[in-house]
């Protein structure tokens, strides 16, 4: 699969497993880490921020709430990355470019663990990849973020 373009992605409604923990992967390293330590991280907010998902109408608005992929990346591997390949439990991904991450805004890119003030379900997501300028057909925000994989 190329990961490298956005692509269609049959919806899936069940949770790959029970692992809600994801893997920040380095050419060199893996670094594994928990829902509990993505919400020891600075906190953002995304007010009135919408969930596309592939097959059925894009929902809410909701106050959606995390850790930036910036800060996340900072804390984690900081560095000089090219982009980040976002990657599923159930294997469907994204690229997101150190440009799209490295801005600091309002509506920056999220990986979403609380919506409305209330953890977000294994089902709904638990970490979910939100990308604010998307809201359309979901093929940039991911469900059950597994792995984030940064190039050089």
């Amino acid at each position: 699969m190329d990961w490298l373009q956005p692509h269609a992605h049959d919806s899936n409604p069940t949770p790959p497993d029970d692992d809600a923990s994801l893997e920040i992967v380095l050419p060199d390293a893996r670094r594994r880490v928990t829902v509990e330590a993505l919400r020891a991280l600075p906190g953002h907010t995304l007010p009135r921020a919408v969930i596309a998902s592939t097959g059925h109408p894009a929902s809410g608005p909701f106050d959606l709430s995390g850790v930036t992929l910036k800060t996340l990346i900072a804390a984690y591997a900081p560095g000089d990355w090219s982009a980040a390949l976002v990657i599923s439990g159930d294997g469907f991904g994204t690229r997101v470019l150190a440009e799209e991450w490295l801005g600091e805004s309002e509506r920056s890119i999220l990986l979403a663990h609380t919506v409305d003030g209330r953890p977000l379900t294994r089902a709904a997501g638990l970490v979910r990849l939100i990308v604010p300028s998307e809201t359309g057909e979901a093929l940039r925000q991911v469900k059950w973020v597994a792995e984030i994989r940064l190039l050089p």
